[in-house]
C-alpha cells in the first residue's frame, strides 16, 4: 500500500455495521460495531475514531474496548450533541462511517510493562481508560499489581457496571469507586475520586499512574500523585480530549499552546504538557 493512499483513507470513512446496544446509564450507552471490510479496527488503547452519521455529521469518539477483542470494536457514547443523539437512535443492523484509529495511545506495550499501575477515572474518563484497563487484565503476567479507581457524581452515573463487580474480584487487582453524590441506594463511598489515593497503597518508584477525567478532576488529582504520593511527572500519562474534531491536526479545533490533541495526543506524558496553561 503507498502512502498516497494510506493517507487517503484518513479521509474516507469505512462502513461499519452495529451489531449490539448495550445501554448504561440514562445519557450513555454501550455500541458495538463490526468494520464491513471484516478487518478488525487496530486500534491502541487511548486512541479514538471518527464516526460519520450519514446526513448528520461526524464526531471524535474514544474506542472503549481492548485492541485483542476479535470481530468487533465498542465505543461508550454519550448523549451530547447531534451525531451522538443520532446514534443513540440506531438499532443493530444500521450502518455508519468509521475513520481511524487517530492519536497517541497509553504505553500498554513498553513503560507500562512490569510495573505496578494506577488506573484513575472521573466519569466518562472510564470509556478510553476501559480499553488500557482490559488490556492489561487479558495479560496479568505482563505487568504488576492493578489499582484502579473510579468515581462519579451518582450511582446512576455509574458506567460499565457489572465489569466493575468483575474488577473487584479480580486477582491481583484493587478496586475503589466513590460517588459524589450518596443516596439509599448507595453504600460505598461518597467524595471526590482524591479520597480514594488513600485507600491504596503503591510505590511510586516502581508504578505508572494513568489518569482520564473532567478537566477540574485533573487539578486535584495530578497534585496529589505528584506532589504527596510522589510520582515523577514523566511516570503519569494524562488524555486530553480537547476540542477535536477533524482527527487529523487540520482544522485547528483541538490546538493548546504548540500542539494538537488529536495528532500529538490524545495520550500525554504529564511532563510533555505541564507547562500549557491550556491544557488542563
Amino acid at each position: 500500500m503507498t502512502n498516497a493512499t494510506l493517507e487517503k483513507n484518513l479521509y474516507i470513512p469505512e462502513a461499519a455495521t452495529l451489531t449490539k446496544v448495550t445501554p448504561m446509564t440514562a445519557n450513555e450507552t454501550l455500541f458495538e460495531f463490526k468494520l464491513d471490510s471484516g478487518a478488525d479496527l487496530g486500534h491502541r488503547p487511548g486512541q479514538f475514531v471518527e464516526v460519520t452519521v450519514p446526513g448528520v455529521g461526524e464526531a471524535p469518539i474514544s474506542v472503549s474496548s481492548s485492541p485483542r477483542k476479535k470481530g468487533g470494536f465498542e465505543l461508550g457514547v454519550r448523549k451530547v450533541g447531534n451525531v451522538t443523539n443520532a446514534m443513540h437512535r440506531m438499532k443493530p443492523g444500521m450502518k455508519l462511517g468509521i475513520r481511524g484509529p487517530f492519536g497517541t495511545s497509553f504505553p500498554v506495550d513498553d513503560a507500562m510493562k512490569k510495573k505496578d499501575i494506577l488506573f484513575i477515572s472521573g466519569g466518562c474518563g472510564l470509556v478510553p481508560l476501559r480499553s488500557a484497563i482490559q488490556y492489561v487484565l487479558e495479560d496479568p503476567k505482563s505487568y504488576g499489581h492493578v489499582n484502579i479507581l473510579f468515581g462519579c457524581k451518582s450511582s446512576k452515573e455509574r458506567l460499565y457496571a457489572d465489569e466493575l463487580a468483575r474488577w473487584g474480584k479480580t486477582k491481583g487487582v484493587t478496586f475503589k469507586e466513590t460517588v459524589d453524590k450518596g443516596d439509599e441506594s448507595w453504600k460505598g463511598n461518597v467524595g471526590v475520586i482524591t479520597t480514594l489515593l488513600s485507600q491504596v497503597k503503591v510505590d511510586p518508584k516502581k508504578a505508572v499512574a494513568l489518569v482520564v477525567g473532567p478537566p477540574v478532576m485533573y487539578k486535584f488529582v495530578l497534585w496529589d500523585l505528584t506532589g504527596g504520593m510522589g510520582f515523577s511527572d514523566d511516570d503519569v500519562y494524562v488524555s486530553l480530549e480537547r476540542r477535536m474534531k477533524c482527527g487529523l491536526g487540520k482544522c485547528g479545533h483541538c490546538q493548546v499552546n504548540g500542539f494538537y490533541a488529536c495528532q500529538d495526543g490524545p495520550v500525554f506524558r504529564w511532563s510533555q504538557v505541564k507547562g500549557a496553561k491550556e491544557a488542563i
